[in-house]
């Protein structure tokens, strides 16, 4: 565990059921198309036949023009007619598992573990939102230009309005972590409370 300053301070266990799980990346896959469908707002559509303004009235009559039958000008045969089969408002979200959720979290977790790019911090220590003191923090820790995710372990406006104008910064408490966000960020920096609400325990030094 690292103070702002970058200087180690303590030592911290975590748990191999958390951080040291095997490769499962069938689920986290899932568990990555399930968030990105969620996300989804299914508000697109296409307007049909009966949705597209215009043709009320039969262009010609029926027989004896030479020409083909025709009912409207917004038939979707013509140019400017409706859409047939287009996309309309839908909800694409699904539930997975909570089994499978937590497995595909802990193996996101584990991955990042193996790839050393956790960083852990007692605390941030900041009285006030400043972006200038969270870039400056950052900065010593390492992890300037990085896509960082920052872990606290609850909701921290303070640190949350430092941290939003950063480009590929993102706080999130403990509780709303998903496995997307972890995989897409390429370090974590965790605060030593939110460490100890996955399982890990600090041993000081």
């Amino acid at each position: 565990m690292k103070d702002r300053n970058n200087s180690t301070v303590a030592k911290i266990n975590l748990r191999d059921d958390i951080f040291g799980v095997r490769a499962a990346p069938g689920v986290v896959h899932e568990a990555v198309i399930n968030f990105l469908a969620n996300q989804r707002q299914g508000t697109h559509a296409t307007k049909t036949k009966g949705l597209v303004r215009g043709g009320g009235k039969k262009p010609w009559r029926q027989k004896h023009t030479g020409r083909a039958r025709a009912g409207s000008i917004r038939s979707p045969l013509w140019r400017g007619g409706g859409i047939v089969f287009g996309p309309q408002p839908r909800d694409y979200s699904y539930e997975l598992p909570k089994k499978v959720k937590r497995l595909a979290l802990r193996t996101a977790l584990s991955i990042k573990m193996s790839e050393g790019a956790i960083t852990v911090i007692d605390r941030f220590s900041m009285d006030r939102p400043k972006t200038k003191d969270m870039i400056a923090i950052l900065k010593n820790l390492g992890l300037e230009g990085e896509r960082i995710l920052i872990v606290t372990p609850e909701r921290d406006e303070v640190v949350a309005l430092s941290a939003r104008n950063i480009p590929g910064v993102k706080v999130v408490r403990v509780s709303d972590v998903n496995s997307y966000d972890v995989l897409v960020h390429g370090r974590l920096l965790m605060t030593k409370d939110a460490v100890a609400r996955f399982g890990g325990k600090e041993i000081t030094e």
